[in-house]
């Protein structure tokens, strides 16, 4: 019988899928809300973040099981999930914010670096804030 780690490569491979995939959606919609394109108002666009980051959490929780690394135990995968969850804060601020042009391209432009901050912290697997 195949422990849970043999499936390590396929899980971390969908939960990349999910990363590229959330990124790309939020700055394919990001430019359709700096445009007012009605494309916004779909249905799709308004289920859709939610589904992907959903999905990108879950993959990132079962490959802790995986690696048996926990957040709030392990310092990098808790700042890994802070940069997260900061990406998809500022991601949501940088569509929603009844603020300005450039506030929300601020916005979107920090919501990208806490991506290539946790990308980082996956490959070194080395907390820099939480020291």
């Amino acid at each position: 019988m195949e422990t849970l780690t043999s499936f390590y490569p396929a899980i971390k491979h969908v939960h990349l899928t999910f990363v590229a995939a959330s990124v790309l959606f939020f700055l394919v919609r990001f430019v359709l809300h700096m445009r007012q394109s009605p494309i916004m108002d779909k249905k799709l666009m308004k289920i859709a973040p939610h589904v992907i980051d959903t999905l990108l959490l879950l993959s990132g929780l079962t490959l802790c099981f995986v690696i048996q690394q926990y957040p709030f135990i392990d310092p990098w995968i808790t700042e890994k999930l802070g940069a997260v969850v900061a990406y998809i804060l500022l991601a949501t601020i940088s569509l929603k914010a009844n603020k300005g042009k450039l506030f929300k391209v601020f916005s979107a432009f920090g919501a990208i670096a806490w991506v290539v901050y946790a990308g980082k912290i996956a490959i070194f697997k080395q907390a820099v804030l939480m020291v």
